[in-house]
């Protein structure tokens, strides 16, 4: 990093006013884990980094028999290096800062001293995505639709039996000083805040203007963290589950994609065209996304609650492989020229996970010329349960050497314990059919 790199971030944290910053890195289960240190130290770790404990990356789960997954106490720390251009000040206390960090491996471990860490998922979809740059010079971009759940006694609406509340003024008004907070925190922050509805009881979703996947991804995450701030000062709670409730809207976050050329052109709309429709890029993309979508679902849907959306009928939760124009049925829709909407990720995801695949998918689209099925055309049944969506992800070859080996490996692994501890669960839906059920 040059001199001039690391003065001006310096003098940017001193003229902030920040007193201690956390070095942030996303897990696999799309969490942040950080570490707190003095703000003064800046220079010290830019040039010598932070270092983790190699089980943070991975949440520090264990597997059913209470063995570490991914790393153990034997392995190694990674150092985690600070990204400067993604310093920011927190709004709602000014003395504290944060910054993102990538991973490597440390220097005293020989041969592999100074390698990317396999388990980064934030760094290995900026290396993806530069593929994709490189080999077709196109650059994704995304904007997120995060819904989430807000419940507390001071924002509890009082519901009409059998009509959904969604996009009702009067229930938005009970939500205002919430919606008002949080874009307030994410304005501060660098977002740029467009829209926002009411969806279902307690359910809002935020939208922020679309970007390159890299800025996307990092927004969603710290969406998140403001939605955890916002609730705490309110005393209600925030949930990213994907399915809370039956017979309400689950939580998705759809992930509205596009393919700009390097002189800025956005390649899934043909010039001059204004009836709704998709280029031949955008339809190779659609292909290669159809084509390994059961696999991917495994990221997309990454929780045993994530398929619980798909059970529920009538809840525009889409559970088969196909596309349509303006379509709310379907995986994926045309929403308007220009845009893929792709439905399945839910509020849950892992940001830097689902773009790697999205951005390999469309590569294997068009790198292989993948024609997707007719508009409206029913597709294959997509995974139903996470252990269907195990399984799909552990067939497909293609979308497990898309991730770093080592980083599929322990994210199966991960899964596969989820679904085991899950199959070994006793439910209160057991209990009411089977407590008396004979004689």
């Amino acid at each position: 990093m040059d001199n001039d790199t690391v003065e001006e971030i310096k003098e940017k944290i001193e003229r902030s006013g920040v007193e201690y910053l956390y070095y942030m890195v996303p897990t696999l289960r799309s969490r942040t884990v950080a570490k707190m240190v003095p703000a003064k130290h800046i220079v010290r770790n830019l040039d010598k980094g932070v270092n983790f404990t190699r089980n943070a990356l991975m949440d520090f789960q264990n597997d059913v028999f209470g063995n570490p997954i991914g790393a153990d106490i034997r392995s190694k720390e990674f150092v985690a290096m600070p990204e400067p251009d993604s310093f920011n000040q927190l709004p709602w206390d000014k003395s504290i800062g944060r910054i993102f960090c990538s991973t490597y491996e440390p220097d005293h471990l020989g041969e592999i001293a100074g390698r990317p860490n396999f388990h980064d998922s934030r760094a290995h979809m900026k290396r993806t995505h530069q593929l994709l740059k490189d080999h077709f010079g196109l650059t994704m971009k995304s904007g997120t639709e995060p819904e989430m759940v807000w419940v507390g006694e001071s924002i509890k609406p009082n519901t009409i039996p059998g009509y959904n509340p969604a996009y009702q003024v009067e229930y938005l008004e009970g939500m205002r000083p919430i919606y008002k907070r949080v874009h307030e925190y994410a304005n501060a922050l660098g977002f740029d805040m467009i829209e926002g509805d009411y969806e279902d009881k307690g359910q809002i979703e935020l939208n922020w203007n679309f970007d390159e996947i890299e800025r996307t991804a990092d927004r969603l995450v710290t969406y998140r963290q403001i939605c955890s701030q916002v609730a705490r000062e309110f005393d209600v709670e925030a949930s990213f589950m994907p399915k809370p409730f039956i017979g309400e809207m689950g939580a998705g976050c759809h992930h509205n994609i596009s393919l700009w050329d390097e002189s800025g052109r956005n390649t899934f709309a043909d010039a001059g065209v204004k009836d709704l429709h998709l280029s031949q890029v955008g339809r190779w993309v659609v292909g290669g996304i159809i084509k390994n979508a059961p696999a991917m679902m495994l990221i997309f849907a990454s929780t045993v609650n994530s398929y619980k959306r798909f059970w529920d009928p009538g809840q525009f939760a889409p559970a088969t492989a196909d596309w349509g124009l303006d379509d709310r049925a379907s995986m994926i829709r045309i929403s308007s020229n220009g845009r893929a909407e792709v439905r399945v990720p839910d509020a849950s995801v892992n940001p830097y996970l689902s773009h790697s695949l999205l951005a390999a998918a469309a590569a294997d689209g068009i790198g292989n010329q993948i024609e997707p099925p007719e508009a409206g055309a029913k597709g294959v049944d997509l995974p139903r349960t996470l252990g269907d969506a195990v399984e799909a992800f552990r067939g497909n070859e293609f979308i497990r050497t898309a991730l770093p080996p080592q980083l599929a490996e322990t994210y199966l692994e991960m899964k596969e314990n989820e679904w085991a501890q899950y199959c070994g669960a006793l439910t209160q839906w057991e209990f009411d059919q089977y407590w008396q059920a004979i004689p």
